[in-house]
């Protein structure tokens, strides 16, 4: 099975037919289109669920662990998005999937730790919803390493890409970081803070890339500082990215899912110039 998505995204592997999916939403329209695509696209059986009660239903009736699930922010039987809150409570992983999108209810949103939200404003809805849970079901392939001296920014940064479902690592010095990598060489991406007390990102950063290419490990920095020249500074030291704190989720998700994208699509190239 292959798949590229809308945002360059590109899946050559086994289907998902053995993941547990669910969608709740009532419209007839919506949910015919999302259940022939991701059967199309993926092998992918999903269950429907029309009201509140059918979600509840589904949950109960099986020992089967939901993987993931699709959902509207209304449904008969919860119109003030009790089947969101439903799913959120039972810690299932989920996919937003609404008509209507206000700042509030952004804000609202992530403050839950959902998975994405997709909107319904455009005819590539539904194929954004499959790339966004193709990202998630394979997301465990990659292996991300975040270091910071901050305990906090450790903890924050962690939590959001284990809400994506990578593989995290973290490390609280540079030291500590070249130890983990020399230890994990599946790490794929490195998200790494520019002040640090022992080696700060620029040195980390040159330090790796005498031994790994950005075709074995891409590097994105972060910082909080007002100095916008620092980006260049650490692109120049043979970074590939950087993001200036605070940034917002759907901002860091992309960041992230960008460099892992061609990060596949460089190792891609390279084996298959190797087997020519």
């Amino acid at each position: 099975m292959s798949f590229l998505g809308i945002s360059g995204m590109q899946y050559s592997g086994g289907s998902f037919a053995g993941a547990r999916i669910i969608l709740a939403e009532d419209s007839n329209v919506f949910t015919s289109m999302v259940r022939t695509r991701l059967k199309e696209l993926f092998d992918l059986d999903i269950e429907i669920c029309r009201s509140f009660e059918e979600l509840q239903l589904a949950y109960d009736k099986s020992s089967e662990p939901i993987r993931l699930a699709i959902s509207n922010i209304n449904l008969p039987g919860a119109e003030n998005g009790e089947a969101l809150e439903y799913l959120v409570d039972l810690s299932i992983p989920t996919i937003v999937f609404t008509g209507t999108f206000q700042e509030g209810m952004r804000d609202a949103l992530m403050a839950k730790d959902i998975v994405d939200y997709i909107l319904k404003d455009n005819i590539f809805a539904v194929d954004l919803l499959a790339e966004s849970i193709c990202r998630f079901l394979t997301n465990h392939r990659h292996h991300v390493l975040i270091v910071d001296d901050s305990a906090t920014a450790r903890a924050l940064l962690s939590s959001r890409l284990k809400r994506y479902n990578f593989r995290v690592d973290v490390a609280e010095n540079g030291a500590k970081a070249l130890e983990i990598l020399k230890a994990h060489r599946d790490i794929g991406l490195m998200i790494t803070d520019y002040n640090m007390p022992d080696i700060d990102g620029f040195e980390l950063t040159r330090r790796i890339r005498a031994s790994i290419g950005s075709h074995e490990l891409r590097i994105i920095g972060v910082s909080s500082s007002t100095n916008r020249l620092l980006s260049a500074r650490f692109l120049k030291a043979g970074g590939n990215d950087f993001i200036l704190r605070p940034f917002i989720d759907e901002e860091f998700y992309c960041r992230v899912n960008q460099n892992l994208d061609t990060l596949l699509q460089i190792q891609s190239m390279r084996q298959m110039r190797a087997s020519a």
